[in-house]
């Protein structure tokens, strides 16, 4: 039980999450604010011996004007006090190159009669970037106490701690006195209002920093000017940011290609020693074909999700990200989109329903809606396990030109071809689409940073965890459905297995009776017999009965789909082999060739490169476009998009 709540809140980045962390350290947790799909961390921060403080970290936010859901709820939680969330003082973090336009919120959060105090970060750039603040004088005209503070360094940390614990003594005034002038009298627009109303807060702040804020230019040494006119560079930034996209898709393979060896490994282990010494008998079949093969066919990405996060989580921490988006917003204009449209579709490469919720900051319904139909274009992380293996298995694991892996460079073509697919369709929406939009684009461009450390091993862990757990939840509760089903069936068929294959094949050995014992009992089954109904939909796409099941289960996430065929490959299967060997070795029934061939190799990443097949999607995109109209268009045009191309491309190679 906290002593103390307490609501961080500042502008975007001004490095309030590397803030927060330095407070609460492992103590975090997240979730959701009453009634609304707004991400809220909240943590525990140890103050001093005998007190602790709830540390609630409020989305970033440029004022209390609310004109956004995350603006919304930080009105909420700091204007009732009946709310659940109401704090007993509020830290408003700044940066110290931007005070000006940093303190607009502390002069409103002022306003509402709260104890409010002051966190400059950043302080380890004022030797380097010139600066120097009259913190009493500064303290005094704000009527606020002030901690100069790095998050990087860790340093002030203690002093803040202070003001936070002594949090009773300091002033409730408002520093800013609104004064009705003669403009404001006459004016009868609300907007026009609130407008002559912003103008004179930042008069205020700027008489406020000319008495105690001076930077002597001379001693700034930036690099971000001459870092920009490279980054953003109408032909440079470009070929700078495919290369970065390059060398990230290469290391996803060579860097996890040993650790992903060894869980795969492992589990196939596991799964043996399970069978070797439990009890004979159904728990131990369902441990060591179902649950035990089934999770670990989620494990084994564990490598290439965290790489793809940590890759991710450098160049946001670094500002190079916030460049980005404002390079694409040159292509975005061209197909229908706003440029803050980049921002849902690069962030859809961790997941499409954060990303389709990011679309609420644009503005433009049109292109609102247009963004959210077509990020799920985008390859998100659950994707990743389904290319990964595919790609294992039909393309050779060598180096071609320059020492490339061929490996990552499939990959990041994969990556591409959702991009662009998605641009594509936002033109056509644009043009199909009779909706009459506006709007402007605005991105702020932070300074470059060295990234800290502490905050990308939170976010990789994070992130990385909740992909775990949360995909892990499904791949147990269908592991187990599905070990039943292909464990059982309907009639005597799979009782009289054995005797059926020593009748029509006295002559096999008995290694290869017991695999068509297996394989016989597997057709038979539930799951057999649900596979053999749906294959003439999907043999012409190159999949056989088995593929069909984990197409279908993968509806309920991407990822299930190799938890599926893990599941599906384990059940009969006595020998120590892993996930890879399995699907290797696996053949067609009637002409015994090799399943996972290049052309089914390839339907397969196509399909899942265009299909929906995330019913978590399905339903982020219901809730954010209020109704079943939009979702269902959605699911209907990607999974028939996905159909063709598949059948194309299998047709065309086989």
């Amino acid at each position: 039980m906290s002593d103390i709540r307490v609501a961080l809140i500042g502008n975007p980045n001004t490095g309030k999450t590397s803030l927060f962390n330095r407070l609460t350290g492992l103590n975090q947790k997240v979730g959701n604010y009453p009634g609304i799909t707004v991400d809220k961390k909240t943590g525990i921060s140890k103050i001093d011996q005998n007190t602790s403080a709830e540390i609630i970290d409020l989305p970033g936010t440029y004022s209390l004007n609310a004109s956004s859901m995350d603006e919304d709820v930080a009105v909420k939680v700091l204007s009732d006090k009946n709310n659940d969330n109401y704090p007993d003082l509020v830290v408003v973090v700044v940066d110290i190159e931007n005070l000006k336009r940093n303190l607009f919120i502390f002069t409103q959060i002022k306003d509402l009669g709260l104890p409010t105090i002051l966190a400059i970060n950043m302080a380890d750039q004022m030797t380097l970037k010139g600066i120097d603040i009259d913190i009493p004088k500064l303290e005094s005209l704000l009527e606020t106490k002030i901690a100069l503070v790095s998050s990087k360094q860790n340093k002030g940390l203690s002093y803040l701690k202070k003001l936070i614990a002594s949090y009773k003594t300091v002033s409730t005034k408002p520093c800013f006195i609104e004064q009705e002038t003669v403009l404001s009298k006459f004016a009868k627009d609300e907007k026009k209002k609130h407008h002559l109303e912003t103008v004179r807060r930042y008069q205020f702040l700027k008489k406020t920093l000319e008495k105690t804020y001076t930077q002597d230019p001379q001693n700034a040494k930036d690099i971000r000017t001459f870092l920009d006119r490279i980054l953003i560079h109408r032909i440079y930034g470009y070929l700078i940011f495919f290369g970065i996209l390059f060398m990230v898709f290469q290391a996803l393979f060579s860097w996890s290609e040993i650790p992903m060896d060894f869980i795969d490994s492992t589990f196939a282990t596991l799964s043996e020693l399970t069978r070797t010494h439990l009890p004979q008998g159904i728990f131990t079949n369902l441990l060591a074909e179902g649950i035990i093969p089934g999770i670990g066919g989620v494990v084994i990405f564990i490598p290439q999700i965290a790489f793809l996060f940590l890759f991710t989580s450098f160049l946001e921490e670094s500002g190079y990200m916030s460049r980005v988006v404002f390079l694409m917003d040159r292509i975005m204009k061209r197909f229908g989109l706003s440029g803050k449209s980049i921002v849902p579709l690069i962030s859809g490469t961790a997941c499409a329903i954060p990303a389709i919720m990011a679309a609420r900051n644009i503005e433009s319904w049109k292109e609102r809606l247009i963004t959210i139909l077509v990020t799920p274009f985008t390859t998100c992380s659950a994707r990743l396990p389904v290319y990964a293996i595919i790609i294992s298995l039909i393309i050779p694991a060598e180096a071609t030109f320059l020492s490339f892996n061929v490996q990552g460079l499939v990959l990041m073509a994969l990556y591409l071809l959702g991009f662009f697919t998605a641009i594509i369709a936002a033109a056509i929406l644009d043009k199909v689409l009779k909706i009459a939009s506006k709007s402007y684009f605005v991105v702020e461009m932070p300074n470059y940073k060295l990234p800290l450390f502490k905050n990308v091993a939170y976010n990789v862990i994070e992130k990385t965890k909740a992909f775990v757990f949360e995909a892990g939840k499904i791949i147990l509760a269908i592991s187990i459905l599905l070990w039943v089903l292909a464990s059982y069936g309907p009639g005597n068929e799979m009782q009289n297995a054995t005797e059926h294959i020593q009748n029509n094949h006295p002559n096999y050995s008995d290694e290869k009776q017991q695999t068509e014992i297996a394989s016989y009992k597997l057709e038979h089954s539930y799951i057999g017999v649900m596979g053999k109904f749906i294959e003439p939909v999907i043999k012409p796409l190159g999949y056989d009965w088995k593929i069909g099941v984990a197409v279908i289960t993968s509806f309920a996430a991407r990822e299930v789909f190799i938890g599926t065929l893990a599941t599906i490959y384990s059940v009969g299967n006595e020998q120590e082999s892993t996930i890879k060997e399995r699907m290797r070795n696996e053949v067609f029934s009637d002409t015994k060739k090799p399943v996972y061939s290049f052309a089914t190799g390839v339907s397969i990443l196509l399909f899942y490169a265009f299909a929906m097949q995330c019913m978590s999607t399905i339903a982020i995109v219901k809730r954010e476009t209020n109704g079943w109209k939009w979702p269902l268009i959605q699911m209907f045009v990607m999974s028939g998009l996905a159909y063709i191309t598949a059948l194309i491309a299998y047709q065309t190679l086989s």
